[in-house]
């Protein structure tokens, strides 16, 4: 196990060094970088225009002297040498220096702390109610399979799943945002402009008003995917040697299921516990976040490739490629932790 461990985590760098290798890479060849765009900017306002107005008709750095922008690309470190700017990012991201944002001039990890919350709240609340909801909903379809209740579920989750997280949001807004019938739910934000001024047990309430619509448009996709996992895998250990004869023996259908059936058909679910739920803490939906107004993880991460803001989106992928890699390794050592049959003995 120690071996297989080991050997993980060794596996683990060069996966990240050529992860990161060719994002950067892909970022060299990406017209319009940060230095073009304030080029753009200054000559926009060099000419007594707006900014923004002149950015669209760049034409090069005609406009300004050429020892300027020498000065910019200095400023952004892009007159060195692109392997020597790799391995200097590299070197800053063993010690977690991610540097600071071309475009939100702020520290990279102060700016993702600062989006963090929005994230979290859609991730981990979209990860209780998927978890809590589908698994005891699964083994009811699985121990009624063929029923009217199964059907009728069935018929509801998969129109559920059939429906964007996107489209589902503007059709709560519609019907409980203030459109053409309900005004029950706020629109924008995570918590209301006076949520200062309120009580403790004003300010959780006040919260969980504003999370309600979006932690349904975003958990109700994930909530048909594991319902249905949680059903099939149930039912096919439902159908196997050991059940029958098990209930041959005189036990009951309650000592079945939940003392021979639970422990063998929870396997798939429990085993990717872990990476849904560390990724629940920094995955964000761009349409969700855009929709309902909230600054989390997916919007910035947008913003960010839009905007050529590369410390963050190199910073962001550094971090989230090591979550990412972490929790897979956490999702394959559940399999023994679960199941004590399983070993990686004949791995190592």
């Amino acid at each position: 196990m120690i071996f297989y461990i080991l050997k993980r985590v060794a596996l683990m760098i060069p996966t990240l060094i050529g992860v990161m290798l060719i994002t950067f890479t892909v970022t060299q060849f990406v017209p319009g970088g940060p230095v073009e765009r304030m080029v753009a900017e200054m000559e926009g306002l060099g000419k007594g225009g707006e900014a923004g107005g002149t950015t669209s008709f760049y034409r090069g750095n005609s406009g300004l002297d050429s020892s300027r922008v020498e000065t910019l690309r200095e400023l952004y470190g892009f007159d060195k040498p692109p392997l020597q700017r790799f391995l200097t990012m590299m070197k800053n991201y063993l010690v977690l220096d991610f540097g600071s944002s071309y475009y939100y001039h702020q520290s990279v990890v102060d700016l993702v702390i600062s989006r963090l919350p929005v994230s979290m709240s859609l991730g981990l609340w979209s990860f209780f109610i998927v978890y809590g909801f589908c698994i005891p909903l699964g083994i009811t379809k699985a121990v009624r399979d063929g029923s009217r209740f199964d059907i009728l579920t069935s018929t509801a989750i998969l129109i559920g799943y059939a429906i964007p997280g996107f489209v589902l949001a503007i059709v709560l807004i519609v019907l409980f945002g203030g459109g053409s019938f309900w005004n029950i739910f706020p629109l924008r934000g995570l918590v209301s402009d006076n949520w200062a001024e309120m009580g403790l047990l004003q300010k959780i309430l006040d919260y969980l008003w504003h999370m309600v619509l979006p932690i349904i448009s975003s958990a109700v996709g994930s909530l048909a995917v594991m319902t249905l996992l949680t059903k099939n895998s149930f039912l096919e250990e439902i159908r196997k040697q050991y059940v029958l004869t098990a209930r041959a023996k005189g036990l009951s259908e309650q000592q079945v299921l939940y003392k021979h059936v639970f422990r063998n058909g929870i396997i798939p679910i429990i085993t990717g516990f872990p990476g849904y739920f560390i990724a629940s803490f920094f995955t964000g939906s761009l349409l969700i976040e855009t929709i309902f107004s909230l600054n989390g993880m997916g919007l910035l991460a947008y913003q960010s490739v839009l905007n050529r803001d590369y410390p963050v989106v190199l910073g962001t992928l550094y971090f989230f490629t090591i979550i990412g890699l972490v929790s897979r390794l956490l999702s394959d050592l559940s399999y023994v932790f679960v199941d004590p049959r399983i070993s990686f003995d004949s791995v190592e």
